[in-house]
């Protein structure tokens, strides 16, 4: 008994369209070199409008004021400015990257990935919550600089008269408060714990010992004012009928963060000046400091 073989042709993939395609040349090579020369001459141009504050040769014993990291580290530079040296250098940087590796297990969801302002309502989630971060963090800049009053009263006519006058300042609750002088010492372990020896007075360590006004200031409502603030934000636009998914709650969480980034670094480079005081950027100025000043 015979069998046919009838031949078919291979099925050969239908070419993609023109205008759904994206070539390396001209398209993106073209782009690029048309952005790179924009910006080579724009950077030509403001370096002859804008006079740079050169100082003379670097020198070892002579430290400018203000004396600034670069730029992409002023964030954190700014934030050393408000709350605990270590939580501003090393404990939030951490946990927050941390929180960014841990977004994609957050968020198993394949749809919608790599796509920009994927989910509904995701522009106004991003537009608000940057927002917030930024109107947030510029209000409690000015709070713990003590110009926040000032800053209400100059230009929006709101005045809090002397009674809340402790709240001026974030600085203003550990000094100005009548706080017990128990509170400032307080004693959380239960032995005492000397590390290498008494300290330079030839007093005892005061490692184990709490100075509560000082915490407060410097870690607990730095914490409260990141987490809190955040949670409620998230909560509000959960109420609102906003955030329906868990990648709106990121979108929220991640849009309020590069709010808070940029303040923070266009503060510390533009508004920063002499002893790190708060002023216009026309105003900033950079002196010689002290020979062997650190």
């Amino acid at each position: 008994m015979a069998t046919a073989v009838v031949a078919r042709p291979v099925a050969r993939p239908q070419a993609r369209a023109r205008d759904e395609e994206v070539l390396v040349w001209p398209d993106l090579v073209f782009v690029e070199f048309i952005s790179a020369m924009v910006f080579t001459i724009a950077l030509f141009i403001l370096a002859v409008l804008v006079n740079a504050p050169l100082l003379d040769q670097a020198n070892a014993d002579v430290t400018p004021n203000p004396s600034k990291a670069p730029w992409y580290l002023l964030n954190l530079q700014e934030l050393l400015l408000h709350m605990n040296p270590a939580m501003a250098g090393v404990i939030i940087p951490t946990i927050w990257l941390g929180i960014l590796a841990a977004f994609p297990y957050f968020d198993r969801e394949n749809e919608g990935q790599g796509v920009w302002f994927g989910t509904e309502g995701a522009v106004k989630i991003t537009v608000v919550a940057g927002a917030v971060g930024i109107v947030g963090t510029v209000a409690l800049i000015l709070w713990d600089s003590g110009k926040l009053a000032f800053f209400l009263n100059e230009y929006l006519g709101i005045s809090g008269g002397d009674t809340f006058r402790f709240l001026e300042s974030v600085r203003n609750i550990q000094s100005q408060l009548p706080w017990p002088e128990w509170s400032k010492e307080i004693t959380y372990l239960p032995f005492n714990l000397k590390i290498l020896d008494s300290d330079a007075r030839g007093g005892p360590t005061e490692f184990q010992n709490l100075d509560f006004p000082g915490w407060l200031v410097e870690q607990g409502i730095p914490i409260v004012a990141m987490v809190g603030l955040s949670s409620i934000m998230i909560y509000t636009l959960w109420k609102m009928g906003w955030v329906l998914t868990r990648r709106d709650a990121l979108l929220a969480l991640f849009s309020g963060f590069i709010g808070a980034y940029a303040i923070l670094t266009v503060t510390g480079t533009a508004f920063r000046g002499q002893g790190q005081e708060l002023v216009w950027p026309w105003e900033l100025k950079v002196s010689e400091g002290i020979p062997g000043q650190e």
